[in-house]
């Protein structure tokens, strides 16, 4: 019997595909997938038009900016106004305040959806399940001024919650005017707003948790305890992880409308942010724009960092748990 021949084409005699014939595959391509692309086209304007096109405006952050002279006429200045940040009595007291109000919302505010989608998934009666769901949404959608208006209804001096604890304690608490309270009061009100928004996504991502898996656990004599443990949070790693990713690139973003509402002179000492010291610097001061925007320019380039960090450990540690 003979031995079976290699048939391969040697690599020499393997022509490559000329410019024209890769032109001609590419538009084969693009025309098959034409009606996608089509779709795609009004995202790809808004984000050139609104997001990339403006951010020529950082050229600021290094000039002098005169509004008679323009972006691109007014004078060179360098680093200058970002050494002026660094070396101002303002900025250690503003990134502290800054990370401290980060490091609340990521330490609590981060696991509290998650948390709130279990709860909802472990719930055996339908109706109610769809229930706390459409209960949990809708504070997404009110804005911050009304819910500053409920804080201040339930926590104000003359507050139904001080009416209670004058009652009974005998007298009442600062809770919004006080330092003492303030991060307590800004991280909560902002995990009641945004807890049933933020638990969409998980709940997506227990849909892909296996009910035979789980029902084998539960046959082997694993509780639903050890069965949340082992095999729910597991199944669900990689979409946690790069959630985790994402909110690190606004840890510096510290909710800028929530401030405005919430800030006031009393309070000012641990409630001031970047974003909100930028919008007094740049805005309610006269011809500040430069310094603001090398501000808001800092900020950024740190919370790329931070991104880029977390993004860098989230893949050594799991693979399916990074962005790229």
């Amino acid at each position: 019997m003979k031995p079976a021949t290699d048939h391969a084409m040697p690599q020499s005699l393997i022509r490559e595909p000329s410019a024209a014939e890769k032109r001609s595959k590419t538009w084969r391509t693009m025309k098959r997938f034409l009606p996608l692309y089509l779709l795609f086209l009004p995202v790809l304007v808004y984000y050139a038009v609104f997001h990339y096109a403006p951010m020529t405006g950082v050229v600021i952050a290094f000039k002098q900016y005169t509004f008679m002279d323009g972006i691109f006429g007014s004078r060179w200045a360098g680093l200058t106004h970002f050494r002026r940040f660094i070396e101002s009595g303002d900025f250690w007291v503003i990134f502290r305040n800054t990370l401290v109000l980060a490091f609340y919302r990521i330490l609590f505010g981060f696991p509290a959806p998650i948390l709130f989608a279990l709860l909802i998934h472990e719930m055996r009666f339908t109706k109610w399940k769809r229930f706390f769901q459409t209960v949990s949404y809708l504070p997404h959608f009110v804005s911050w001024v009304v819910v500053y208006a409920l804080l201040y209804n339930l926590f104000s001096e003359s507050g139904l919650i001080n009416l209670l604890l004058k009652s009974s304690i005998g007298h009442t608490l600062e809770f919004l005017s006080s330092t003492e309270y303030y991060r307590m009061m800004f991280v909560g009100s902002a995990i009641w707003k945004e807890i049933g928004w933020g638990a969409i996504i998980f709940l997506a991502a227990l849909t892909r948790v296996d009910p035979d898996m789980i029902e084998a656990s539960a046959i082997d004599g694993a509780n639903r305890w050890q069965r949340l443990w082992h095999i729910t949070l597991p199944s669900i790693r990689s979409v946690i992880s790069i959630m985790f990713v994402l909110s690190l690139g606004g840890i510096l973003s510290v909710s800028f409308e929530q401030t405005l509402v919430m800030i006031n002179p009393q309070v000012a000492p641990v409630a001031e942010v970047i974003d909100y010291y930028v919008y007094r610097i740049g805005l309610l001061n006269t011809n500040n724009y430069s310094y603001a925007t090398a501000v808001g320019l800092f900020r950024s380039v740190i919370a790329l960092a931070l991104v880029l960090i977390a993004n860098f450990v989230s893949k050594k540690l799991d693979e399916e748990g990074a962005i790229w």
